[in-house]
């Protein structure tokens, strides 16, 4: 369930049998993308920093400023980093 403090940055989805567990990569880039500190909190809340860590080394949808901010914060190397190398990695 989304709390209600973030349903703004989910207005694309349904939102009545949306679950984020079951979407964890679409929610985790939605919020790393749009988040403020409420919506991050919730998330590491929701969510393991090895499952955050993960989309981030594996998923190429986050804006380049947004993948380098995050790839400071969970001290990756930009080039673990599936955006800021060209999408999806392995």
């Amino acid at each position: 369930m989304i709390p209600s403090s973030l349903q703004t940055l989910f207005w694309d989805t349904d939102l009545d049998t949306f679950t984020p567990e079951a979407h964890p990569d679409y929610t985790i880039l939605r919020v790393l993308e749009l988040g403020d500190d409420t919506a991050v909190r919730w998330l590491r809340d929701t969510f393991s920093e090895s499952e955050i860590r993960r989309v981030l080394q594996t998923e190429g949808r986050l804006s380049e400023k947004s993948a380098t901010f995050w790839a400071l914060i969970y001290g990756l190397p930009a080039s673990e980093i599936a955006a800021l190398n060209g999408g999806s990695q392995s």
